[in-house]
């Protein structure tokens, strides 16, 4: 059994007991974690939401919070001397899916 939820501008495929990344969430360690955003649930048959399946969540808990790796933005223009560098880091949540209620 999986589903795609989309979260944070992305989509990803779940089953239960997977542990991913996904874009910051509000909550802290330890707490529960309800997507609401099921776009496709597979349990033997498939079903398609549009855009969303109705009644569909799947429940996950928060593992961890931290910062990826640093990203360098460096802008240069040849003989004029300009050149810029900045750097940046997005935050992540871990999270673990429980439960998927289709």
């Amino acid at each position: 059994m999986y589903a795609i939820i989309a979260t944070g501008g992305k989509q990803y495929k779940v089953s239960e007991g997977d542990v991913i990344k996904v874009e910051k969430l509000n909550g802290t360690v330890g707490e529960s974690y309800t997507f609401d955003q099921v776009l496709i649930v597979n349990n033997g048959e498939m079903k398609v939401g549009n855009p969303t399946v109705d009644g569909a969540t799947v429940e996950a808990s928060i593992v961890s919070e931290g910062r990826g790796r640093k990203v360098i933005v460096y802008r240069y223009k040849r003989k004029s001397g300009y050149h810029k560098k900045k750097g940046h880091r997005q935050s992540y949540t871990e999270v673990k899916i429980d439960k998927i209620n289709a």
